[in-house]
């Protein structure tokens, strides 16, 4: 496309948007309130999967050793537990480790307690390996895995919690899916008619067009344009409120409700509009490009 032409396009698809104000409006509305609720509930995912993924660090599985095992056969449990690729880190813990750990617990500085058992450790032989994951769904595999190796005594592990953070990240993504289609779709549909409200109204005049040899790409263009155009700026005006309300939001939590901030831990407002901006605009213009394509299509039977 030369650039004479490209210019003429984007002249005439702004000129539709003004012939069609009530509909390019409408659809510029709606379009901004499907990417506002976009930004809205990917936000809430977001910190939401960050929460779960928090929760899932602090869900480790417990590798126990037979009793007397040489520390070289516990060392190679170890070079065989870091090869895998389900696991993010482990640590050892001793078993003067593990009693020192017991006694802050339970006795809870009540020192004469705690010297009945000074020359008697009962957690002597409970040194273990603590183990976190990449992703709890994988803790089975790990698990079944731990329980073949030689020297292994026992596996404990947290089955529950695991199940239920698993079950908790595919409802998310099960729900994200079904929520953008909605969105996209109710998007799409509302472009598509004003497009078609565009053709209409200058259906004599394309079909001069057509007459006088004018290609059906030089015909399609400015339609493009002003679907693009419609589905961008529906995007930036929800992207620059949204953006204000969750950095005042999180603000505003922070300051008035200390409690619940120190339980719900906020991403910052730069990390979550780091990938909702270029996605939001990548989604509005491609609706938009999407929804005018496929109406010039059907309609302009060129």
């Amino acid at each position: 496309m030369r650039f004479s032409t490209f210019l003429y396009s984007v002249n005439q698809g702004m000129k539709n948007i003004g012939r069609n104000k009530m509909f390019s409006l409408a659809s510029m509305a709606t379009m901004a309130a499907c990417i506002f609720l976009f930004g809205v509930f990917f936000s809430i995912v977001t910190n939401f999967e960050a929460m779960v993924k928090t929760a899932e660090e602090g869900v480790a599985v417990t590798v126990f050793f037979e009793k007397g095992l040489e520390q070289k056969k516990i060392e190679e449990i170890g070079t065989e537990i870091k090869k895998r690729a389900e696991v993010a880190r482990y640590e050892f813990v001793s078993g003067e480790q593990a009693w020192e750990e017991f006694q802050k617990d339970y006795f809870k500085g009540n020192t004469e307690a705690a010297e009945g058992f000074e020359e008697d450790n009962p957690l002597a032989n409970s040194s273990h390996y603590e183990i976190y994951l990449n992703d709890v769904s994988m803790q089975k595999t790990l698990v079944s895995h731990l329980k073949s190796l030689e020297g292994v005594r026992e596996v404990h592990q947290s089955e529950i919690a695991a199940n239920t953070l698993s079950d908790l990240n595919s409802l998310i993504g099960y729900v994200s899916a079904g929520i953008i289609l909605i969105l996209i779709a109710v998007a799409v549909f509302l472009i598509s008619n004003t497009i078609r409200t565009g053709i209409s109204v200058r259906r004599e005049e394309i079909a001069i067009m057509k007459l006088i040899g004018a290609t059906d790409n030089f015909i399609r263009a400015p339609f493009i344009v002003e679907g693009v155009m419609i589905g961008l700026i529906g995007s930036v005006i929800p992207l620059v409120l949204l953006y204000v309300i969750y950095s005042r939001m999180i603000a505003y939590v922070a300051e008035k409700f200390v409690f619940l901030s120190s339980m719900l831990n906020f991403l910052p407002a730069g990390h979550v509009f780091r990938v909702l901006v270029p996605v939001a605009l990548l989604l509005g213009v491609g609706i938009g490009f999407v929804g005018s394509r496929l109406t010039t299509k059907k309609h302009l039977n060129v």
